[in-house]
């Protein structure tokens, strides 16, 4: 069984997590101003990771048993980045972030493409906010268990973040698309919709598409066409190489 890592952001929360999206054996990671949101929700961290410049409350002490890994302001990687390195090292392969939406523009963008990257690597990572999950798939499938729909549905959108995703299959959506080729300028698959008590799966033979589905749509199962090496690269506390001295 995947073991899953909970890593709680200093993005938008959008209210307060669903409990029973984290697993009683969860390795919780606190990424910065997330730790003010752990603490607001009695969730005691595995690990916290930051440059703190958004946390709101009192720094981690030194004299809890929670490691404490301190970063840099002018470093590389951003403090998601490095809390899903630490998700990784510990033998995590499913990692459900909250606060990872929302707020800055550019942090969610990041945020995707962080999904992405360990979709890339044969790992699987959930964004919760605002009613949405946000995923990504790479060579492979995700498969949705039939489920009751409201009257007025709710949306479930597909685009490739590669330049060309090939052999896009969206069986059991309203709108069906078989064999399709979309690229990173295409949005041809927005705003498709689940069908009332029908199974139904997305799926890519070769590229990476993000996924957006609705939140109360349970987590999909993942299928994958081929083994994925390698990892998402080791945790860097340093400052920055590329500026300039």
């Amino acid at each position: 069984m995947t073991k899953v890592c909970v890593i709680f952001g200093a993005g938008e929360y959008y209210g307060s997590p669903d409990a029973s999206l984290i697993p009683s054996d969860a390795y919780i990671v606190a990424a910065d101003g997330g730790l003010d949101h752990t603490r607001a929700l009695g969730i005691a961290p595995d690990v916290v990771v930051g440059d703190f410049d958004s946390l709101e409350g009192a720094r981690p002490s030194a004299d809890t048993s929670t490691r404490t890994v301190v970063l840099p302001p002018l470093k590389d990687d951003p403090d998601m980045l490095s809390a899903l390195k630490i998700g990784w090292t510990a033998g995590c392969r499913e990692f459900r972030i909250w606060g990872g939406l929302g707020g800055r523009v550019d942090h969610t963008l990041s945020n995707i493409q962080l999904m992405a990257l360990l979709a890339q690597h044969g790992a699987s990572g959930y964004l919760f906010g605002d009613g949405t999950v946000v995923t990504a798939i790479c060579d492979g499938k995700l498969e949705f268990a039939a489920h009751p729909v409201p009257e007025a549905g709710r949306m479930v959108s597909v685009f490739s973040l590669s330049d060309v995703s090939l052999d896009v299959n969206e069986p059991g959506l309203k709108y069906e698309l078989e064999h399709g080729t979309l690229t990173n300028t295409v949005v041809q698959g927005v705003s498709n919709e689940f069908r009332d008590n029908v199974r139904a799966a997305i799926s890519v033979e070769k590229g990476t598409l993000i996924v957006t589905f609705p939140a109360e749509v349970a987590l999909p199962s993942v299928n994958r066409n081929h083994d994925f090496s390698g990892s998402i690269g080791e945790l860097d506390t340093e400052v920055s190489a590329l500026l300039v001295r």
